[in-house]
C-alpha cells in the first residue's frame, strides 16, 4: 500500500452486549483479513428526562462516559484476542455522546464495512444495536454486515459457503464483488443463487430458466480469472428469492445481498429480498448498495 493510499476501517457498533460483542470479534476477523485497522464505537444515547409536567434532570455525562470506557476496553480485548491468529492490526475505541444512528451512519462515510449486531442491551439495560440494525442496513454509506446471535454449530458453519443473491442490478454486480474477495479471504467455495418469480408465469418457464441461466452466467463472468481459488456452485430456480436465500443459505458462513436490486431479472427485487433475508438469517449478512 502506497503512503497516499487511505485504509478505510472497519467499523463497528458496541453496547457491551453478548450480541454486541460477537459483532465486534467478527469485525474484528474482517479487519484482520482485509489488513485494515478497526473503528469500535460506543454511543452515549442518553435518556431525556423531561417532558410536560416534569423538570429537567441532570444528566451525569461522566457516569456514561465511565461505563463507555469499560465497554470499549474489553471490546478491544475481545477483538484482539479473535484475530490473534490471523493478522495484526490496529485498534482504535471511541466513546460519543450521540444517539447510535447518525453516529454510526455518519462514520460509514469513511468505512470500508459497518458491523453491528441484530439485538442488543447494553449496561444501562435499554435497547441500542437492536434498534438500530435495520435503519443502518438501510442508510448507512458503506456495505453493512449484521451478526445475528450464535445459533447451530458455529465450527460446522465456519467451514459453509459465502452465498451470494444475484439480480443483475447495479447491488447485485457489487455484491458479487464482495461476495468473491470474501471467499478467497476466507478459503471458501461460493453459492451465486438467482431466483426467479413464481408471478413470471405469463412467459414460458423453459424462457425463464434460460433467461436465468444467461443472466447469471453474465453476472459471475470474468470473476473466476481474478479468483481462480474459489470454488462456485451456481443454483438456479423458480422461488421466493428470500426464502430460497435462506434456505441454501442454512449451513453458509456468510450471506452477501444486494440493498436495491430493480435488476436486468423479472421478479428480482434483492432490497426487499435483502431486509428479509437480514430478519431471518442465523449467520452474518453483507448488505450491499451500488458505490456513490
Amino acid at each position: 500500500m502506497s503512503p497516499n493510499t487511505i485504509n478505510h476501517p472497519v467499523l463497528v457498533g458496541t453496547d457491551g452486549s453478548a450480541v454486541a460483542t460477537d459483532a465486534v470479534r467478527w469485525a474484528a476477523c474482517e479487519a484482520a483479513r482485509h489488513g485494515a485497522p478497526l473503528h469500535i464505537v460506543y454511543s452515549i444515547d442518553a435518556p431525556i428526562d423531561f417532558g410536560p409536567g416534569l423538570a429537567f434532570t441532570h444528566i451525569d455525562y461522566d457516569s456514561y462516559r465511565r461505563a463507555g470506557a469499560v465497554i470499549t476496553d474489553k471490546a478491544r480485548e475481545s477483538a484482539t484476542a479473535a484475530a490473534a491468529a490471523i493478522a495484526d492490526f490496529d485498534i482504535s475505541t471511541f466513546v460519543v455522546e450521540a444517539p447510535p444512528i447518525p453516529v454510526l451512519r455518519d462514520r460509514s462515510a469513511n468505512a470500508r464495512l459497518l458491523v453491528i449486531g441484530t439485538h442488543g442491551y447494553g449496561a444501562i439495560g435499554r435497547g441500542l444495536l437492536g434498534s438500530v440494525s435495520t435503519s443502518l442496513a438501510r442508510h448507512a454509506l458503506c456495505p453493512v454486515a449484521v451478526i445475528p446471535a450464535a445459533t447451530g454449530d458455529t465450527r460446522q458453519r465456519a467451514r459453509g459457503p459465502v452465498v451470494v443473491g444475484v439480480d443483475g442490478s447495479g447491488g447485485g454486480a457489487h455484491a458479487l464483488d464482495i461476495a468473491f474477495d470474501e471467499a478467497s479471504r476466507r478459503g471458501a467455495p461460493l453459492l451465486a443463487v438467482l431466483t426467479w418469480s413464481e408471478f413470471s408465469h405469463a412467459v414460458p418457464r423453459i424462457d425463464m430458466r434460460q433467461e436465468a441461466e444467461r443472466l447469471l452466467a453474465e453476472a459471475i463472468a470474468g470473476y473466476q480469472e481474478k479468483y481462480p481459488d474459489v470454488r462456485v456452485s451456481r443454483l438456479i430456480a423458480q422461488a421466493r428469492p428470500a426464502k430460497y436465500l435462506l434456505e441454501t443459505a442454512e449451513l453458509a458462513q456468510l450471506i452477501v445481498v444486494g440493498s436495491h436490486g430493480h435488476g436486468g431479472f423479472l421478479g428480482m427485487t434483492l432490497g426487499s429480498v435483502g431486509q428479509a433475508v437480514l430478519h431471518g438469517a442465523h449467520c452474518p449478512v453483507i448488505i450491499v448498495r451500488p458505490p456513490n
